[in-house]
Parts: C-alpha cells; sequence; structure tokens
C-alpha cells in the first residue's frame, strides 16, 4: 500500500495547492508527530492543505489508492484518530484563520485552528466561542464531539453555538450544512464526531466575555475529600449561571501561588471561575472557605485568554496519555465513596480526575437538537485523565484509569460517555453513549459516508 502511494505521490503534489510529504521528505516526522506521545503512527502520505478543494482532491487519491484516510486538525485526539500507518493523513493545521464579524457576533473558523487561534481572534472585540479549557486543542475535534468548558453553564456547549459548516464528504462534494441547508447533516455534525466528512470551515454565535474573568482556586487534602464533595453539591444547587466550579483531583502544581510545602501534594481543588461581577464570584469563594477552611487558596483576574491557557502546561505536548469519562446524575455519597478511594491509587502526579458540571445553558437546549452524546438533564461529566511523563506510569496509570472507570459507573448513567473522552471506542460504548439517536446518525451515515471511509473515531457504522 506504501508503494502504491509513493507511486502516486507526484500526481498528488500537482492536484492540491498545499505541501505533500512522503516518509522521505523533510518535515514528513514533524507533521506526524501527535500530542499523545503513547501514540506513534507512520502515514504513507500526509497532505497538508489548504483549502476545500485540497481536502477534495486529496480523499480522491485516497479512493483511487486504497488508502485508509485519517483527519488531523489539532492532532490532540488522546486515543491518536489523527494519525494512520501507511495511510493517508490529510492535515488541516494551515487551514487555521479565524475571521470575525463583531456587529452580528460570528465567527468563521478554520477547520486546522486551535483554541488558542479562536480566543485570540474573538477577544479582541471581548467575544468568546464556549469551548474547551487547554488552548493548543483542536477546534474542530473539540466540536464535533460537543465541546464543553469554562462557558458551558452561561452559554451552552460549542455544537449550541454552531450556525454552519463546510464540509467535505467522503466522495468529494463540498457542501454547506445549517438548518436551512443539510439539515441532517447539520444535525450529525452537532455532535456525531468526525463521522461525516472533513469540516473545513466552521461558523460561530459569539458571546460577550471577558476580557478579565475572576478566578479562584481552594485546595484540600485527600482526607478532606469527602466533605469537599459534599460541600461542592451543596454549592451546585444554588450556583449563578455567571460562575463555574470545576471539581478537580490532582497534585498540587508547583506554581508560585502554592505554598512550597504543598508542592506535588495530592488533593482536591475547586477551581471558581467567574464571568459576571467580582461580588458575585467573591461571595461564592467565601460562602466556600467558610464552610470548609481550605489548606491554601489563590484568588485573581485575569485575562479570558489567560483562563484559556490554564491548563496547557499540565497536558503539554508528548506525555503519554489514556482517558475514559463518563456522565453522573449527581455527586451521591456512593460515587464520592468511589472517587476518594480510587484517587490516592495514581502514580504519575500528571494523572487527574476532572468533574464538568452541566446544567443552565447546557440544560436548556433540548434532547433531540443535537446528536451530542450527554444527556440534557442537569448533571456532571467526569473525566479520568492518566497523564505521564514516561511509558512505564502510563502502564500503571491506564490500569488506573479502567479500575477507576469501572467502579464509578454503576453510579453513574451507563456505558455510554461523551466522545471525546475515548481512548477506546468500542461498538457497544459508542451505543450506549448515543442512545435512541444512535440509529438516526447511522442513516445520515448511510447518506454520506457509506463506505465508512471516516471510522477512525467513535465510529458510527452506516446503517
Amino acid at each position: 500500500m506504501t508503494q502504491l502511494a509513493d507511486s502516486g505521490i507526484g500526481d498528488l503534489r500537482t492536484t492540491i495547492g498545499g505541501p505533500v510529504l512522503g516518509p522521505d521528505d523533510p518535515g514528513y516526522d514533524e507533521a506526524r508527530r501527535l500530542w499523545n506521545a503513547a501514540i506513534d503512527r507512520r502515514p504513507a502520505v500526509i497532505a497538508r492543505c489548504q483549502s476545500a478543494e485540497d481536502v477534495s482532491s486529496a480523499l480522491a487519491f485516497a479512493r483511487e489508492n486504497g488508502l485508509e484516510v485519517a483527519v488531523r486538525g489539532g492532532a490532540h485526539s488522546t486515543a491518536g484518530s489523527s494519525a494512520v500507518d501507511d495511510g493517508l493523513m490529510i492535515d488541516l493545521s494551515l487551514l487555521n484563520q479565524v475571521t470575525v464579524d463583531p456587529a452580528a457576533k460570528r465567527a468563521r473558523v478554520g477547520g486546522g485552528a486551535l483554541l488558542a487561534d479562536l480566543d485570540a481572534a474573538t477577544q479582541e472585540h471581548g467575544l468568546a466561542v464556549p469551548a474547551g479549557m487547554i488552548s493548543h486543542t483542536g477546534v474542530a475535534g473539540l466540536t464535533l464531539g460537543g465541546g464543553m468548558g469554562w462557558l458551558s453553564r452561561k452559554a451552552g456547549l460549542t455544537i449550541d453555538n454552531l450556525v454552519s459548516a463546510q464540509v467535505v464528504t467522503a466522495d468529494g462534494q463540498i457542501l454547506r450544512a445549517a438548518e436551512d441547508e443539510h439539515p441532517e447533516l447539520f444535525w450529525g455534525l452537532r455532535g456525531g464526531g468526525g463521522n461525516f466528512g472533513v469540516v473545513t470551515q466552521f461558523e460561530f454565535r459569539l458571546h460577550e466575555v471577558g476580557p478579565t474573568v475572576q478566578l479562584g482556586l481552594l485546595f484540600w487534602d485527600l482526607a478532606q475529600g469527602p466533605e469537599m464533595f459534599r460541600l461542592a453539591r451543596e454549592m451546585f444547587a444554588k450556583l449563578p449561571r455567571e460562575v463555574n466550579i470545576l471539581i478537580a483531583g490532582l497534585n498540587a502544581p508547583p506554581a508560585p501561588f502554592v505554598p512550597e510545602q504543598h508542592h506535588f501534594q495530592p488533593g482536591y481543588a475547586l477551581v471558581i471561575t467567574g464571568f459576571g461581577s467580582a461580588e458575585e464570584h467573591e461571595q461564592v469563594m467565601d460562602e466556600i472557605r467558610t464552610a470548609l477552611p481550605p489548606l491554601f487558596e489563590f484568588a485573581t483576574l485575569m485575562p479570558y485568554t489567560a483562563l484559556q491557557q490554564l491548563l496547557d502546561d499540565a497536558n503539554a505536548w508528548r506525555f503519554h496519555c489514556y482517558d475514559k469519562g463518563t456522565y453522573l446524575d449527581d455527586l451521591s455519597d456512593e460515587a464520592i465513596q468511589v472517587v476518594t478511594d480510587q484517587l490516592p491509587l495514581k502514580q504519575s502526579p500528571l494523572s487527574v480526575a476532572l468533574f464538568y458540571r452541566l446544567d443552565e445553558a447546557y440544560s436548556e437546549v433540548a434532547e433531540d437538537a443535537t446528536a451530542f452524546s450527554g444527556g440534557r438533564s442537569p448533571g456532571y461529566a467526569l473525566f479520568i485523565v492518566a497523564v505521564c511523563p514516561t511509558p512505564e506510569l502510563l502502564t500503571a496509570d491506564r490500569a488506573w484509569v479502567r479500575s477507576f472507570w469501572e467502579a464509578i459507573v454503576p453510579h453513574g448513567r451507563g456505558l455510554g460517555s461523551y466522545v471525546n473522552a475515548m481512548s477506546d471506542s468500542d461498538d457497544d460504548r459508542v451505543r450506549a453513549s448515543y442512545g435512541a439517536k444512535y440509529d438516526r446518525l447511522a442513516a445520515i451515515k448511510a447518506l454520506y459516508d457509506p463506505g465508512n471511509v471516516f471510522h477512525r473515531n467513535a465510529n458510527i457504522k452506516p446503517a
């Protein structure tokens, strides 16, 4: 297959505007690198596309040469979906332009843009798209799975703010998907992952955010975990819409704001972000610290772009990673017991368990309005993530993630999870994640990708 691809690389170079790289070309190893150091794949060809037409030509080349296709946006997939051995990698990283219309509160975003590109362009106008929490994540992969982060309570998921998308389908057609054009495809793109085509441009609705926001962090040791979770449960029941809280089981970072005696100490943190008044944010902080005094705390005003980069270093490129996730209706006493039993068992100081609160704007979207793989009733998304500096630590913490997940699933919403948090995406879990939506997605898949060209994902089989 590689020889077949090699024989036609020259032809591909004449049909697309962007660079085409084979294994012997300068820049090949850099272009094939992925965020997750645990994944090492060698595509036969890398097409660095500069337009939707380039993507269409690259797909035609893959069809003609019988090559498996992978699509690289930000290369942030924990499962390594962005690369494929002996196949064609469609690299969208050159399609990273962001154009903002501040009057209409709209942004057009290339399929290879990173969240950092999106945030920088929109914040010039005091605007933002609700998105993820790590700025070197690709916009495309995050969006197609749903997109949750600091702004989910205030403004919903990323897909809830998607207005239209330019899509290259498996047969090379370039389509616009929106409520008024290919509406079924548009529905499927909003949560169905990369199953239906290559999105080369997104159009988003923008919200007024920043330019500065309030940040607070309070930290407790492992012994205080049960009390912290019960307090968080109480706080979420009355939390203002303009405030969000992330619950994190982690090791305290060796940051300047952390007292030296607590560097790397395992425990629990509440990260409290405020998008409204400083008084509102401080009231939440004060209620928490009064009810359960932390070992240390930190509070500051910071640019929204800095908030979006807060977790970047802890999730930097080339760590060895593995993750699983699930949804919980509530922080029940039984679930809290599982979490506080499991968290101390991790080996890597970078591995974490994160709870995102999903309610308010998130829950105001109808259950069937999008293909999102999660119920819209209030609850939590739990991410159990092994982040390791060495392969040896990953072996230990991969087992920890799996054990933790197996223990918590009986106390949540079942086998289904957020499809962007699946290192292992077997058919049963994908079906469980989408539930009653799966058959509709399979019908859309049969229409736009009957040959399952785009299968390197949480795959939906064509009906």
